[in-house]
This record gives structure tokens, sequence and C-alpha cells, in this order.
């Protein structure tokens, strides 16, 4: 299939049309064919949400976060399959202040068949340095069989593959159905998710479900489709190291007085021993088998270049799935056009954590904040801000809906699903299982080993898209019978 270089974000309206099934079509034929036809809407529907810049960080405009949330509610409400559809906010308990803007669609269950609750968020992160992308990051744009730009994966796409599935659930076999559905496509997801646990209790009603899929994680590869059962938690804080009371020149007193970064340097240096390992007491690690993945596959995926190494130790996957990683992710230093023969007095740093499965975010915390109180040089004093703390994630592979999602992804894809582990985080499915225990959790996404999320260039595969599309549809229309089944 050929596609235009720049989607244009325009598409066929009276293309929801209910299209009813003939006696030569079963369900599941008119639902693939559906999903096909309405592949090339729903990529100009995501272009025109990738064009909306929705970074939820602080500093940035929260009028796009809103304008993203009012675009993706029209969208919702253009299925006509919804009693009711919403944007809310709910209240961070930290700090009194309002979330960032989700919406919220509800349609309830009919003759005893089950809820299913969607989720995908409508937020992105930054750009960086704009100069590295090779297309403006707002402009989505068709090369190679990818559309690039900032969301076009993570997770615009996901918010897309949810709606694009539903037309054609509704286009297949009409808007009658029994399933009941829920939508939740959140605003904050990329800043930390600080108002979630509060909008699942404030809307618990609303968001109860038999299933739920997080359309937020990756595929074994852009062929292969995956099921992500396990996640890593995390914590990241902010660390301040402070050693004299004042700035000093570095020549009076270099030699004898240990500046900030020295102290800094010589700090973080100790968590990770000479194979790059984390070496930090206390943090856990999880025994599983991970299949098979080769070093030249990393330096693929992750652009490993030539003569740079790996760390850690053991199978590549079981470091990034099953083992804790500590990554100082900012710092704030003098910079390098505004260096001066000074001694620092302080330096800040933001360190996050992955954690193994098995072990709360808080314990992981608490281990590295005593690791590094009692390895600090100099007597350095330490601050710790800003802890923030998500718990890692093991899915119950045993349950209906798993079975039901893996022969989805198998029709959908053409080839056999594969379970994963996510070096990733994704914090909020802990609140999710809090707040409604007997959910079951499916965990999928349309991002393939290069769509380099949260980096520049940014991208979707564009038959990894159809092939998830296609594959939601027939999960949505294998729940709706399963109604009449039972």
């Amino acid at each position: 299939m050929s596609w235009p270089r720049v989607i244009l974000g325009v598409r066929r309206r009276g293309a929801l049309k209910i299209t009813r099934m003939t006696s030569e079509l079963s369900r599941q034929d008119a639902v693939r064919e559906a999903a096909a036809s309405g592949i090339p809407s729903a990529l100009a529907d995501l272009g025109t949400l990738v064009r909306i810049p929705s970074v939820a960080f602080p500093g940035f405009d929260p009028a796009q976060v809103q304008r993203s949330a009012e675009a993706v509610a029209e969208l919702v409400r253009e299925t006509e399959l919804f009693e009711t559809v919403e944007i809310r906010t709910a209240v961070i308990p930290e700090t009194g202040e309002r979330g960032n803007p989700a919406v919220l669609a509800t349609r309830a269950a009919r003759n005893g068949a089950p809820t299913i609750l969607l989720y995908a968020h409508h937020d992105v992160q930054p750009v960086g340095d704009e100069s590295l992308w090779e297309s403006s990051p707002f402009e989505p744009t068709v090369r190679g069989g990818r559309l690039y730009g900032r969301g076009a994966a993570d997770d615009k796409a996901g918010v897309m593959a949810h709606l694009a599935a539903l037309r054609a659930l509704k286009e297949g076999i009409g808007d009658d159905f029994d399933l009941g559905v829920a939508l939740f496509f959140e605003g904050e997801e990329e800043a930390g998710s600080r108002s979630f646990a509060q909008f699942l209790s404030d809307n618990a009603d609303a968001l109860r479900a038999d299933v739920i899929v997080v359309a937020d994680s990756g595929n074994w590869d852009d062929k292969t489709p995956a099921l992500t059962v396990s996640l890593r938690g995390n914590t990241r804080f902010t660390l301040r190291v402070r050693t004299l009371e004042h700035a000093s020149h570095s020549g009076m007193f270099g030699g004898a007085v240990p500046d900030a970064m020295m102290a800094t340097v010589t700090l973080l240096a100790t968590l990770w021993d000479e194979d790059g390992a984390v070496a930090v007491a206390g943090l856990t690690e999880r025994d599983a088998e991970t299949p098979e993945y080769t070093e030249e596959t990393l330096r693929d995926e992750a652009g490993l270049p030539a003569g740079v190494s790996p760390v850690g130790r053991g199978t590549i996957l079981s470091r990034i799935w099953n083992k804790p990683s500590i990554t100082v992710t900012g710092i704030d230093a003098p910079s390098v056009v505004n260096a001066s023969n000074t001694l620092s007095p302080e330096i800040s740093v933001v360190i996050s954590a992955r954690i193994a499965p098995g072990q709360p975010a808080r314990e992981a915390y608490a281990a590295i904040e005593a690791h590094l109180r009692g390895h600090a040089p100099f007597g350095a004093q330490l601050t710790f801000l800003d802890q923030d703390y998500g718990d890692a994630f093991l899915v119950d592979t045993s349950g209906w809906a798993v079975e039901a999602a893996r022969e989805a992804l198998h029709e959908g894809y053409g080839v056999e699903s594969v379970d994963i582990g996510v070096g990733g985080s994704i914090p909020f499915i802990a609140d999710l299982v809090r707040e409604f225990p007997g959910a079951q959790i499916l965990v999928t996404g349309v991002e393939d080993p290069h769509a380099k999320a949260h980096s520049p260039n940014e991208s979707l595969h564009l038959e990894t898209f159809r092939n998830a599309v296609l594959s939601e549809a027939l999960l949505l229309e294998k729940l709706d019978a399963r109604a009449s089944q039972a």
C-alpha cells in the first residue's frame, strides 16, 4: 500500500455509516472488512491529533492539552456509540490542583454481555532538541512506511486504534451490539499521572469493567504482536548535593576543598559495579526465563554503536525485564558555555530507577536513598526531593480474556502473539488493579522496537497500526459474542 508523504488530517465524512451484514459475510468477516476500509480515515484523524502539541509537563501551554482533549472527545462523539462523552479532571491529592483533562465515555452492557474499558493517553512527551528531528515534530509526515511525529506512536495511535476498532465493530455488525464499552483517554500520563488514582476513585462506577485494554505498550517486532505480561516498577527523585556555602575560586582552593561536582560524580559512580550492573543493596531481581534476544538485535533496536559494550550480567532480556536499572536523566550544573574556574557549591540530579517485578516501589526507593546516604563522600550534604513511585505489574495469564486477546492478535497479524516483559513502567496499572481487582487487564500497543517513543523522530509503523486495529476490532466482536455463547 502506498501512502502520501504528509497526512493531511482530512477524512471522508460519512465514513462511519452502518453497513448491515449480508448473508455472504460472517460477523468476523464483516468486522475485518470494515477495519481494513477504515484505516485511511483513522490515519487522517491521527494526523489531526499529532498536530496538537499536547505536552502536559509544567512550563508548557495547558491550553494545548485541553485542545487535544476536545478533539478526541469530538471523535468519540462522532461514533454515536456512547450514552455519555465528557471531558473531566480530578484533583491531584498532593497539591490540591486539578489534573489535566481526560476524555471519559460510557456505553452500558446489555443482555449479560461483558464491559470492556479501553485506555490510552492523548498527552505527549516534549520534543527535546528539535534540530534532531528530520521533519517537524508536530507535522505528521510519512516516509518509508512510517508516520513520523510526536505522539504518532505514543500514544495518540493508541487512541485511534481504539476508535478505529469501535468504528469497525459498528460498521460490521451494527450499533445495537450488547458489549458494554467505557473509554478513558488520559491527559497526563507522560507527566506522571498524578491525578490518575483520584480520577479512578471519582469515576469508579463509570470505569468499572470486566476487561481493561491498555494500549500503551509495544510488540515483539513490526510483524509479531505481543501481550505485555510484566512491567518493571519505577521511582524517580531529585538529589541535591552540597559541599560549600558559596562558590570559590578553583585555583585558590582546588585540591583541598571538595566541590559539589566532584562529590556528585564520586557518589553516583557507586550506584553501579564494574560491569555496569546496579550495585545497591536491597534491590531485588525476578527469576524468570526470557526468549532469545541477541546482542546484534539490541544494538539495532537501541542504537548501540560498535565499540560500546552492553552493561549488566545475565541474558539481555533478563537485564531489561527482570532486573533493576538506575539512570541519571537530568543534571543542574554550570553549562559548558558558562563554565568558569569555580568550585560549584551545589549540584542537583534527577535519578530514575526501574524496579524488578515483585518489589514495591517505595521499598526500592528506600534502598537507593540508604545507599546514597551511606556513600556520600567528603561529608557532602544530601537532600532528596520530588519523589515519585510506581509499582511493577505482573499479568495473570489464565483468564478467558487473555485467551481471546491471543486469538484476536493471531487473526489480526497472521502470526502467533508473544508474551513479553517490558523494561519500562506504566505505574497507573497498579492503580487499576487496586480499584478494579476483578478486572482482567490486557496490555497491548501499536509500537514496534523502532518507534523511538520519547525520542526525536518518533514514528508509527503503518502496517503494525493496521494489524493492531484489526486485532482489536476482532477482540471486540469476540467479547460481544460471548454473551450469546454463555
